[in-house]
């Protein structure tokens, strides 16, 4: 896998001498001079990690840190903010709003490509490797904080036939399936959810949302309906014709796969006591096989 850097910094030198530098070590590597233009390379190139720098020409780097904080879209990247400041009260503020490491100016750029390989590979080992959401261990933590919460809910999403599929087209067709469903996951949540919305992909056929109650229903009903219509259109155009996959040529041996499809469980504080992280997916798992 080839990470993607995303370096937030006005001066072109700095700038271009970390291009180089990451690039030279295989990185694909992105430049933003402005924190508005950062923010919005951040959402639009989903990069893997970020070096922010704090002192910028149009807003200070902890208000960037603000603003990707805020946006479902960006909440999750790894931050490593490269600053002059080296108070006490500039770290701290750093790491309140998610920072995984702070590094002061002049730094060694051999120290600084350590500190990247070391966040991504802990972050990397979290997250689904096709996807980049989440994985298992990160999602029952947050379920464990929501748990603390009164107001809370849930959404799983199962895709019914992604063996199968994996089996007849192969696994690149079937990576394409699950960005995709991703794409169609966090389109939805920007536009239904609330601002601390997770999504998380637990096991390869899975995804889980983690919502409040009154959330809850309009993105199932979107989600279903988006992605009820799109589970035809990742199969070949004469498959789509037919209905289904017809598998060999001899009568004797052939076989009509059915088109995978899409199973949700909602599920909402007071519809089943819950007790942990654990007890809550283990019923979903149930749930999605009924």
């Amino acid at each position: 896998m080839k990470y993607t850097i995303l370096i937030i910094e006005d001066d072109p030198d700095t700038a271009t001498m970390l291009q180089v530098y990451f690039g030279a070590q295989g990185y694909n590597v992105i430049a933003a001079p402005t924190g508005k233009i950062g923010i919005a390379k951040a959402r639009n190139e989903k990069p893997n990690l970020i070096l922010l720098d704090v002192r910028l020409p149009d807003m200070d780097g902890f208000e960037i840190g603000q603003h990707l904080q805020s946006d479902i879209r960006t909440s999750r990247l790894p931050v490593i903010f490269v600053t002059e400041r080296r108070g006490r009260d500039d770290r701290i503020s750093g790491l309140k709003l998610g920072a995984v490491d702070y590094v002061t100016k002049p730094f060694d750029v051999q120290e600084l490509r350590l500190r990247v390989r070391n966040t991504l590979r802990r972050v990397g080992s979290q997250n689904n490797p096709v996807t980049g959401l989440p994985g298992e261990k990160v999602i029952s933590d947050r379920i464990s904080l929501l748990l603390e919460d009164a107001d809370w809910a849930t959404l799983s999403i199962t895709v019914q036939g992604l063996d199968k599929f994996n089996e007849i087209y192969g696994f690149v067709a079937r990576d394409d399936v699950l960005r995709a469903i991703t794409l169609t996951l966090t389109s939805a949540v920007d536009e239904l959810g609330s601002i601390d919305d997770f999504i998380g992909h637990p096991v390869e056929n899975r995804f889980i949302i983690l919502t409040i109650p009154n959330k809850i229903n309009k993105l199932k009903q979107n989600i279903e309906h988006r992605l009820r219509q799109a589970m035809t259109y990742f199969y070949p155009i004469h498959d789509r014709e037919a209905g289904y996959v017809q598998l060999g040529d001899d009568d004797s041996e052939r076989e009509e796969v059915p088109f995978m499809y899409i199973i949700t469980v909602a599920i909402s504080v007071g519809d089943i006591a819950i007790a942990d992280a654990e007890e809550l997916l283990q019923y979903l798992n149930r749930r999605k096989k009924l």
